[in-house]
């Protein structure tokens, strides 16, 4: 990402809402300790219409012909702009016009002779294909701060580099596995993950580092996390707790419609498939049983990228390397066949649930059961 030019439009935008509010603001409070005076201008474009975006607009071109009355120069601030993508308000024709009139005007703007006069625009989503988005890459400079998503294979390792500064930032520390519990039970959530930051801080007080246990005191496990505690307990080969785990998350099915019984599914092949991975890691001899944490992640770096699956779903290196580290101590309750099978309960269990009218509650639990079910009883 480019730094922004001093003498032409600053845009920051993307998907990263938390990210692009704290990079704008830091901008905005050095160009205006900089420049000085008292003139710079926030101007508020979160709007609900079209007649809001073009009050926007018509403010942000009476900033710019305003001149400072108080110092050398001004700096203004679109704060929050979510009229620039692809929603409603945006594809209004007069808010489009209006854009493509404002971009005129920001090419023709003279920025080398009015070097004191910054402009600063911060936004969600923009749509890189309009008019206005094509003006200020040309003319200025953009910074796009894209969101975490779980399908990312270096999301925990963004998430972590985010925690750790914004625990240095409280003049606190945090132990390694403490981190890796925090990423993990927050998931790609950064707006999120300072927040829990800021609690683990007030709860610790005077002391200088936070511990993994602090974490399990104080920090909300998320949907991502409470998918991860479900495959824990299966892992765990801890019946009462898988069954529990369950019903909650049956019970979530219920009212959340981007949840289902076949997500769930898919979670619980996710943990047997690592499982799998970690067992081949161990016997392959790339890496050893490691109670630290620390010294299993340094492992992983060592493990020969060329000799593993292309696929992500098949290589345990897209993996959170602390889902693998969770998983060492579980992978010594089952056999690699019962893993196996396992696999083949699940694919059954895959089977029923889409073709069959079956309850999913029921064919859930029977395909856990038997999956914890040693193979000698069960026979």
């Amino acid at each position: 990402m480019p730094a922004a030019k001093t003498s032409s439009p600053a845009l920051i935008c993307g998907d990263d809402e938390f990210a692009v509010k704290q990079h704008a603001k830091q901008l905005y409070q050095e160009w205006s300790e900089e420049i000085g005076g008292m003139d710079h201008e926030i101007i508020e474009a979160t709007v609900s219409n079209s007649g809001e975006a073009l009050a926007a607009v018509a403010r942000l071109r009476e900033a710019l012909q305003t001149l400072p009355f108080f110092g050398t120069g001004k700096v203004i601030w679109l704060r929050d702009c979510n009229f620039l993508g692809d929603e409603r308000v945006a594809s209004a024709q007069a808010v489009t016009e209006s854009l493509a009139g404002l971009a005129e005007e920001l090419k023709h703007f003279d920025w080398a002779r009015h070097r004191g006069i910054r402009l600063l625009i911060s936004a969600g989503k923009v749509d890189k294909r309009k008019t206005f988005f094509k003006t200020l890459d040309k003319i200025g400079s953009v910074e796009t701060f894209a969101g975490w998503s779980a399908d990312d294979r270096d999301w925990a390792e963004r998430a972590e580099r985010a925690a750790q500064a914004a625990v240095r930032e409280r003049k606190k520390e945090i132990s390694q596995e403490a981190l890796a519990e925090l990423v993990n039970r927050v998931g790609p959530n950064p707006r999120q993950l300072d927040n829990e930051v800021e609690k683990l801080c007030l709860f610790v007080r005077d002391r200088k580092e936070i511990e993994a246990g602090d974490v399990h005191s104080v920090c909300v496990q998320n949907k991502t996390a409470r998918a991860f505690a479900l495959g824990d307990a299966l892992g765990d080969r801890d019946l009462p707790r898988l069954l529990r785990r369950l019903d909650e998350e049956l019970w979530e099915v219920k009212f959340d419609s981007k949840k289902s019984e076949i997500g769930l599914l898919y979670g619980l092949i996710a943990k047997v498939r690592a499982m799998l991975l970690l067992k081949e890691l161990l016997r392959e001899g790339w890496i050893k049983p490691e109670l630290d944490y620390n010294r299993f992640k340094a492992q992983l770096q060592h493990v020969p990228a060329d000799k593993l699956p292309g696929d992500r779903r098949y290589n345990p290196l897209a993996l959170n390397p602390y889902v693998l580290y969770k998983a060492l101590p579980q992978i010594k309750r089952y056999s690699e066949a019962e893993l196996v099978r396992a696999m083949d309960l699940l694919l059954r269990c895959n089977q029923r649930l889409v073709s069959s009218g079956l309850d999913e509650t029921l064919v859930l639990q029977q395909a856990l059961v038997q999956m914890i079910t040693p193979q000698a009883a069960a026979a």
